[in-house]
């Protein structure tokens, strides 16, 4: 189990560095990026919330750089398409976020683990063409890779295996906003504490401090680097 991010085209993006992200079409968020990587996930997240300001939000900035961040620091609530991708190495079979799905909601997943009251309960990602659903029947988790369909690939899982790949999510989302903080202290400077304050309020986690220079400017690695989570189903 992954916390993946929707990509979006780098194309014709020049406000700080970006990579493609392969034929997938997510982005996996973890403590292992690279520098490029992190850039790209943090222009995924503005991307999602680069709506023109109405109501009480202020104007856009004129400056391309500020423009371009201001939803993510101006909106009240935010968005980041993705969600948690799950392979069962087993059978190869691939359950993706839907089209509906967003970072900003995974913590639904705990209702399938948390509470007697638990049984029963559906969560739906999606809609047609594809609709990914998680529903929790006894003891067992079964993701259905696309509920319209009567023969579609499914992934079960015990409750208690579910449980442990969503503390594997929070460690590789940990991970990531320690990334991000360093890499905002050196791509945006003047900027960083707000953009990662942004981050980690999409993500629900608290914000990590943001150093007053890259640790990639000094030795070792970033203070509370968390490695990248696996183990399967992942």
């Amino acid at each position: 189990m992954q916390p993946v991010l929707e990509s979006r085209s780098p194309d014709g993006f020049g406000l700080w560095p970006v990579t493609g992200t392969g034929p997938s079409g997510f982005l996996p968020l973890n403590g292992g990026l690279s520098p490029a990587e992190v850039g790209t996930a943090v222009m995924c997240v503005a991307g999602c919330n680069d709506i023109d300001p109405d109501g009480d939000r202020p104007p856009r900035p004129a400056d391309a750089l500020d423009s371009f961040l201001h939803g993510l620091l101006t909106f009240d609530t935010l968005f980041a398409a993705g969600g948690l991708r799950v392979v069962d190495d087993s059978t190869g079979v691939v359950f993706l976020p839907g089209c509906c799905d967003g970072l900003e909601d995974r913590r639904d997943w705990y209702r399938l683990v948390d509470g007697d009251g638990a049984d029963g309960v559906l969560l739906g990602f999606g809609h047609a063409p594809v609709s990914p659903v998680a529903e929790r029947i006894g003891d067992v988790v079964r993701l259905t890779v696309d509920s319209e369909l009567s023969d579609s690939p499914v992934i079960e899982s015990s409750v208690a295996g579910i449980r442990r790949l969503l503390a594997g999510v929070e460690r590789d989302l940990a991970g990531f906003l320690l990334l991000a903080a360093d890499w905002a202290s050196g791509h945006l400077p003047g900027r960083a504490a707000p953009v990662v304050a942004a981050l980690a309020r999409v993500l629900d986690l608290p914000a990590p401090p943001v150093p007053t220079r890259p640790w990639r400017a000094r030795r070792g690695r970033p203070s509370g680097y968390v490695p990248q989570c696996r183990g399967g189903p992942e």
